[in-house]
């Protein structure tokens, strides 16, 4: 291609001069061309046509020209290894960095950022599939042992089934509830946490106010004649995809469905439904029409009380019940910052469709936390305690460079600002601690950080743990500074003040600046009437922040709006205006930021699923799951070798101390062999197993056997030692190394009747 410009040298040098910047399209997939005129920019555009051999790149035009083809690239076997996969993630960042600078219409950089985030996922999709065959589960084995010992299975199964819903089985609910019993220690407990259970009925003005009613929706299509719902966007790109890999489709028309799919994400309804027109898009199981995309709120709405006169909805998340209980919790703590809030329970989201198991689910278990604290003082007085941790993070910066997620030591990241301060820091430290703790792999434990786009415009910062499984990455934690917002919409809507007073080093008055509206009475009356007192209170009831945003309105537009009491109010300059002057206080009134650690329990269970399920080597049928002892279903297993009267004595001493000393247990007294009794409680991760044999009967003092798990290795010990071992070994307060130290190895019985 450079020597095709060289032919050309008389326009070529003028080009040169103009700064141009070009990446070449073998190369790359595409070209960057900035500070162009657009005569000259038609020149060379010319030049490439008749350079490159396709049926003519996409050209997007504006403050930086770009000539997108990466999607023939990949047609045409270009992109086919991680290098050029990075390298066109790379450049693709550094377009949307130019188009920022520059002040892109918004248009553009959306465009621009939908194909960084394609680009991401080719790249994500690339890693997942070099990755080595060992690192991969076996789905189908797995979820067969999952179904087959009844950890969970569809909920109302003998009626057919419900998609999104689920019932745990005695094994799952146990190891459910162990690890909301470590989140309650682990986190709880040691910060001294305030927990919390509120109602899951939220009524709808709550809900308005915290902008689910109006933006908690997706897309919904319905075959017309089943009336079976589909998610519009996902089937789009079904569909899109299916004509992609068709090989009459042509390289242009590929490229174009691709551009289609990277822009998901920020298409109108009538966008899609254009898109779904001229695609020709049908129903996938039947082929009948679709009716057009409409909005589809994701919450589950219902009438609170007989008369259907009070709307709400089945709580999409745990946090709100926190927010509006601010005040009494402040009350709780003697008035003081930070403090912290927590509450674990169910939450619902009516998916349209909902898919890969526990991964997405219509009712799903949250463990949420919200740490209120001083946006002055956002310093963890324990962050050293987490700070050497070394974890593997994937920053905003990493992932719009084209660079892979570094393992990077966390009080590092803190004071080089990757991390936006040191709560949020400690957050993610303990975040992690846990993860590993009720087990999860090290290596298949990240830390994402939003990128700008993704985060809301109030957030500060951003992260999500996640989790690397046969889906690919998903996210398992979200943990986000999320300002004050929470606190001032529900402040704003129902005139309490949520604030804390924040207690001053010397008893000293001082002057602040204030900001409120300054309303005309008289015209708000007249334009409004009866509903004048809705809109004066809201308006006396509004924080600076708010005041400013609105103000900037008034003056470019001469109006804005105003939603309350399920009611939009228009107001004007001359209804309006804003006061700013100083008053002396003698206390300083605050209104806290939220650092939010938000907890997807299912999504936690799939993934020890996934990092604790093995297949004994030799042995292809015998599967186990490798949970740990804090978390598994059963810390032991009590095995009589034999249905001899003589053993039931022990099993029953041992199953009552095992009671007392708070160890989960299960006796199997089946007439199966031992080495089939052992694979069945490996198979549901009992984490032990004790086994009353004919030496345990025969032999004084008495003994009997300890099995682990994992490494299947006994030693043997006397019975009244064996429950606090155990108690010891799930508390994690001993371990099995230690164990084997102490105490000999088994090898075998050395008798086998009643001497």
């Amino acid at each position: 291609m450079n020597q095709a410009f060289q032919n050309h040298s008389p326009h070529f040098s003028c080009y040169r001069s103009l700064n141009l910047i070009l990446y070449f399209y073998f190369t790359h997939g595409f070209i960057l061309l900035a500070k162009c005129g657009s005569a000259k920019l038609a020149l060379i555009i010319r030049l490439l046509h008749k350079t490159i051999p396709c049926t003519g790149p996409q050209i997007y035009c504006s403050h930086l020209y770009l000539i997108n083809d990466f999607n023939y690239a990949k047609k045409n076997k270009k992109y086919k290894t991680m290098a050029d996969l990075v390298t066109g993630l790379s450049l693709q960042g550094d377009l949307v960095h130019q188009l920022k600078e520059n002040g892109a219409k918004e248009s553009e950089l959306s465009r621009a950022v939908a194909e960084l985030k394609a680009r991401k996922r080719t790249l994500e999709a690339k890693e997942l599939s070099l990755q080595p065959k060992d690192d991969t589960v076996d789905r189908v084995k797995m979820e067969d042992a999952l179904k087959r010992r009844f950890f969970y299975d569809q909920a109302f199964a003998i009626y057919g089934g419900v998609s999104g819903l689920y019932d745990f089985g005695p094994v799952g609910c146990a190891l459910k509830n162990n690890i909301l019993q470590v989140w309650r220690q682990h986190f709880i407990q040691e910060e001294q946490i305030l927990e919390i259970d509120c109602t899951m009925l939220t009524p709808e003005p709550v809900l308005k106010t915290s902008g689910h009613v109006d933006k908690f929706a997706d897309y919904m299509v319905k075959d017309a004649k089943t009336g079976e719902c589909y998610r519009a966007d996902h089937l789009l790109k079904a569909h899109l995809k299916k004509l992609m890999s068709d090989e009459k489709c042509s390289a242009e028309k590929a490229a174009e469905m691709e551009d289609v799919i990277t822009q998901m994400d920020n298409y109108s309804q009538q966008e899609l439904t254009d898109l779904f027109v001229k695609y020709d898009v049908k129903s996938p199981s039947t082929g009948n029409e679709l009716t057009p995309p409409v909005s589809f709120n994701l919450m589950f709405q219902t009438s609170i009380g007989p008369g259907g006169n009070t709307p709400g909805y089945l709580r999409p998340e745990t946090a709100q019940g926190m927010f509006l209980n601010f005040k009494r919790l402040l009350e709780f703590n003697q008035g003081k910052l930070p403090f912290g809030a927590a509450q674990i329970g169910n939450s619902f989201r009516n998916e349209i469709s909902p898919r890969s198991g526990l991964i997405r689910v219509r009712e799903f278990t949250m463990a949420e936390i919200e740490h209120f604290v001083d946006p002055s003082e956002k310093v963890h007085p324990k962050f050293s305690s987490v700070a050497d941790l070394e974890i593997m993070l994937f920053s905003s910066k990493a992932q719009t460079s084209g660079q892979s997620a570094q393992i990077m030591r966390l009080g590092d990241a803190v004071e080089q600002g990757v991390i936006n301060n040191s709560v949020l820091g400690y957050f993610i430290g303990r975040i992690y601690l846990y993860l590993i703790k009720v087990g999860l792999s090290k290596d298949k434990v990240r830390f994402r950080q939003h990128m700008e786009n993704e985060m809301a415009h109030y957030a500060c910062d951003c992260w999500d743990a996640e989790s690397k499984t046969s889906y690919g990455w998903i996210e398992i934690v979200g943990c986000a500074d999320r300002a004050c917002y929470d606190l001032s919409c529900h402040s704003r809507a129902t005139k309490v003040p949520l604030v804390a007073e924040k207690p001053l080093k010397e008893p000293i008055s001082f002057l602040v600046n204030v900001v409120q509206f300054e309303p005309n009475k008289g015209a708000i009356g007249t334009a409004f009437k009866k509903d004048s007192k809705l809109v004066l209170d809201y308006l006396a009831a509004c924080d600076e922040c708010y005041i400013s945003d609105q103000e900037k309105l008034l003056s470019e537009k001469g109006e804005f709006s105003l939603d309350t009491a399920g009611r939009t109010f228009k107001l004007t300059k001359d209804m309006v205006g804003v006061r700013r002057f100083q008053k002396t206080l003698h206390v300083e009134e605050i209104v806290p930021n939220v650092i939010e650690p938000s907890f997807g329990i299912g999504r936690i269970m799939y993934s020890i699923f996934e990092h604790s399920f093995h297949v004994r080597q030799g042995d292809e049928q015998r599967t186990y799951f490798s949970f740990p002892a804090t978390v598994a279903p059963y810390k032991c297993s009590i095995l009589p070798l034999s249905h001899n009267q003589e053993f039931a004595p022990f099993v029953q001493q041992l199953s009552e101390a095992m009671t007392k000393n708070g160890v989960s247990h299960k006796v199997d007294d089946s007439s199966g062999s031992i080495g089939r009794r052992y694979a069945r409680s490996d198979e549901i991760g009992v984490a032990f197993g004790i086994t009353v044999d004919f030496d345990t009967v025969n032999k004084t003092p008495h003994t009997a056997t300890l099995r682990d798990r994992d490494s299947m290795r006994q030693i043997r010990a006397e019975v009244d030692e064996l429950p606090g071992m155990v108690r010891d070994l799930a508390n994690g307060v001993l371990t099995w190394a230690e164990v084997e130290s102490k105490y000999p190895i088994f090898e075998g019985q050395e008798t086998s009747k009643k001497d």
